[in-house]
């Protein structure tokens, strides 16, 4: 699908719509239970896929058309062995969570994905499992999907690497819960992405299960189970995607632009308040409410690590296409390893539309004075994430930009076109045969 969007003013009020990585984790806390009501749920492409794995493990998903909220039947922590091949389509998340809860079953489990998905690196998360007791292998030898991985493992300590992804940890402290020994994780290297293991922690604890921070990095202890109080969990609002509402606001808002549903939580990405602080920008959060109101503001250029944040590495970069002077994106070396290479991207994509960035292999410079936004034909590159940012760039360039594969926002924010079409913004969809 082709989305073309004129410049636009934004303003009112918009929903954040719920956390990808909450969903994620909640759909499959609540399998390793034996079930729980799943409220506010994100249900897109990434969350569905959870849900089949969790199906496919002899447990099952359904969502009520009414209000959306997901009934999901567990497998009590034991899970079955699939049936079947299990597609995690494009999720990374999805496949790093579950290729642990494959080790958990008593027999071989097969997982794959997309084209993207298979390019994306599983080896230390198959090493781990080798050291714990089960067998996992990537079929091609490279350390990448499609991944075979047979079970049961007992639980024991375990290395692993902290810099390549967060997911690794996270899938192993929930798998960890249910084994016999749980499950003692030593990193090798400084964790990247630290905050998403602090969701995962979280949602553990709010289905009853402990995990824990050590001097050697995380641990998990065995024979838990999985419960939620009143055998339902609430997933709140997603930060990654209300960046871009935020940024919407601050570059082209006609008024102030609310955005609800913002409540704090563990979610690092809540990091781009403080970044659009930094940057100059006219911000209020009003936690207790949940609610964040911005305006246009005269940004600057400032130098922000995304060690913590890949996923707004777009965002800022697109904030940096309109603010005066160099934004410095730093510690980005892994936020090449996501759907696509999103440093490059950024530079590329960007470039198209008249922005002058400095890309090295960790770091992505936008050069504002250097810029003039201008409408282009870009690809988002099959990245839900690089169509937003392209989009919010959109909004100010001087003519009409058209972005290629819009309708990969279905990943984590469906509807994002429609809501901004809510907010003053002129746009036209074209689908493609």
């Amino acid at each position: 699908m082709d989305v073309t969007i004129s410049p636009s003013r934004v303003s009112g009020g918009a929903q954040a719509p719920p956390s990808k990585s909450y969903t994620h984790r909640a759909i499959l806390a609540a399998g390793y239970a034996d079930g729980a009501l799943v409220y506010d749920a994100l249900w897109s492409a990434d969350t569905r896929a959870t849900a089949g794995a969790v199906t496919a493990f002899g447990g099952d998903v359904s969502r009520d058309v009414d209000d959306g909220h997901l009934a999901v039947d567990g497998f009590g922590g034991r899970p079955e062995v699939p049936a079947d091949v299990i597609d995690c389509d494009n999720s990374g998340t999805t496949m790093r969570l579950v290729t642990a809860t494959s080790a958990l079953a008593d027999g071989t489990t097969v997982l794959t994905g997309d084209a993207s998905l298979r390019s994306r690196p599983q080896g230390p998360l198959l090493e781990a499992i080798r050291d714990l007791g089960g067998e996992a292998k990537s079929t091609r030898g490279n350390g990448r999907a499609p991944l075979v991985v047979t079970g049961p493992v007992s639980g024991g300590p375990v290395s692993i690497p902290g810099d390549v992804s967060s997911q690794y940890i996270s899938a192993l402290l929930m798998a960890g819960a249910v084994t016999e020994e749980g499950i003692d994780i030593e990193l090798e290297t400084q964790l990247k992405s630290a905050p998403y293991v602090d969701v995962t922690i979280e949602v553990l604890a709010d289905f009853g299960v402990e995990a824990e921070h050590t001097d050697e990095g995380f641990a998990v202890a065995g024979g838990q189970s999985y419960d939620p109080a009143d055998g339902e969990y609430h997933v709140p609002g997603d930060f990654s995607s209300i960046s871009y509402l935020l940024a919407a606001g601050a570059v082209a808002g006609d008024d102030t632009v609310r955005v609800n549903g913002a409540y704090p939580s563990a979610q690092g990405d809540s990091a781009i308040v403080e970044i659009l602080e930094r940057m100059g920008a006219e911000i209020d959060w009003h936690r207790e409410d949940g609610v964040i109101e911005i305006s246009r503001s005269d940004l600057e250029g400032i130098e922000v690590s995304v060690e913590d944040t890949p996923d707004l590495l777009p965002t800022i970069a697109t904030l940096g296409a309109v603010a005066d002077g160099d934004t410095r994106i730093t510690n980005a070396e892994h936020v090449r390893f996501k759907e696509t290479d999103r440093v490059s991207a950024m530079a590329d994509e960007l470039g198209e539309m008249g922005v002058e960035t400095t890309e090295e292999r960790d770091s992505l410079t936008i050069h504002g004075d250097d810029s003039s936004l201008a409408g282009a034909a870009v690809d988002g590159r099959g990245d839900h994430r690089i169509v937003m940012s392209l989009a919010i760039a959109a909004l100010v360039a001087d003519g009409e930009t058209t972005i290629a594969g819009g309708e990969h926002v279905d990943v984590s924010f469906p509807g994002f076109f429609e809501m901004l079409g809510g907010m003053g913004v002129d746009h036209d969809l074209e689908r493609r045969d």
